[in-house]
C-alpha cells in the first residue's frame, strides 16, 4: 500500500515484504544480517525515516545485509509479536537471532553507525 509522503519508497529502495505468519521463513538461521523495518501508512515519523533513506540510499545498502519490511497497520500481529509501542522500529537479526532494536529514527549517521557496528565480525576470544 502506498502512502502520501513517499508513495514509491519501496520501488526506490527495495525491501522484501514480510508478514508475521511468514517471519520464521524470512529469518533463516543462516548467519546473514537482516534489518526488519516496521512502519505504518501515513505515519509521520516513518516518513521522516523513509525520506532520509532516500536522500542517501547508498549509505543504507550493504552487500551482506538484507532489508525486510512490514506495515504494522495491515499486519497488527507483527506489532504484537515485537511488543511495539511506536513506529518506526527497526529490528536487526543475524540469521534467526535478534541482535537489537533501533526505536524511532535516530538519524542517518546514528543508524548507519549502529548497523556498521553490528556488521563487524565478533571478536575472537582472548586466551586466558
Amino acid at each position: 500500500m502506498a502512502e502520501i509522503a513517499h508513495p514509491r519508497f519501496f520501488w526506490q529502495f527495495p525491501m522484501r515484504p514480510v508478514r508475521e505468519k511468514g517471519l520464521a521463513e524470512a529469518l533463516p538461521d543462516d548467519g546473514r544480517l537482516r534489518i526488519l523495518f516496521l512502519w505504518g501508512k501515513d505515519c509521520p515519523n516513518c516518513d521522516v525515516a523513509k525520506g532520509q533513506i532516500l536522500l542517501a540510499p547508498e549509505r543504507f545498502v550493504w552487500p551482506d545485509v538484507e532489508w525486510l519490511h512490514a506495515n504494522v497497520y495491515e499486519d497488527p500481529g507483527m506489532g504484537t509479536h515485537f511488543g511495539l509501542h511506536g513506529i518506526p522500529a527497526f529490528f536487526v537479526f543475524r540469521g534467526a537471532k535478534k541482535l537489537g532494536r533501533i526505536g524511532q529514527w535516530p538519524g542517518t549517521d546514528a543508524f548507519v553507525a549502529a548497523i556498521e557496528k553490528l556488521r563487524e565480525p565478533p571478536a575472537a576470544p582472548q586466551p586466558i
